[in-house]
């Protein structure tokens, strides 16, 4: 690309007929201006061009880093509801074992109790039937012409005798 001092330094062969040297060195100079204002004006959106690359680069590799975080964010966020389910099944399983123990432990402990009572029902009815059998052998007893006191007078101290001798 040719530079405003490319264009200044260019020098061009005389020739009789040629140009008027006063008229091309006056236009030579106007192109001269206008290609160096141009240039610079490119050179500048060629600076401003790449600082827009780099802060587009920066908000690229930010974006890029904001999706990251994002989607590390989700995981976490989706490891930790998967972690609080798997937890919350594991402790309504152990409360589930746990309530079952409980249920277990009373019903043995209830048809403990039940069985006790049974015996002790069984045992209360062989007590009494034992308790009356004893009574109605003392009944009989008393009863009996052992315990029967003689209703006479006849027995008398002085009437007793002896059969001993």
């Amino acid at each position: 690309m040719l530079s405003p001092l490319d264009i200044h330094n260019r020098e061009f062969k005389k020739s009789l007929r040629g140009y008027d040297e006063a008229d091309v060195d006056a236009f030579l100079d106007q192109v001269i201006r206008d290609f160096e204002a141009l240039y610079r004006e490119n050179t500048s959106l060629k600076e401003r061009i790449s600082t827009a690359e780099e802060k587009v680069q920066s908000v690229q590799g930010m974006e890029e880093s904001l999706k990251k975080a994002l989607l590390v964010a989700q995981e976490a966020g989706d490891q930790l509801k998967m972690n609080a389910r798997r937890e919350g099944e594991l402790i309504i399983r152990e409360a589930d074992l746990q309530g079952k123990k409980i249920i277990d432990e009373a019903m043995t402990r209830a048809q403990k109790i039940v069985s006790e009572h049974d015996q002790v029902r069984k045992d209360a009815v062989v007590c009494r039937a034992r308790l009356k059998t004893i009574l109605q052998a003392q009944m009989d007893l008393l009863e009996s012409a052992e315990w029967k006191f003689p209703v006479s007078d006849d027995f008398k101290v002085g009437n007793y005798t002896d059969k001993k001798e």
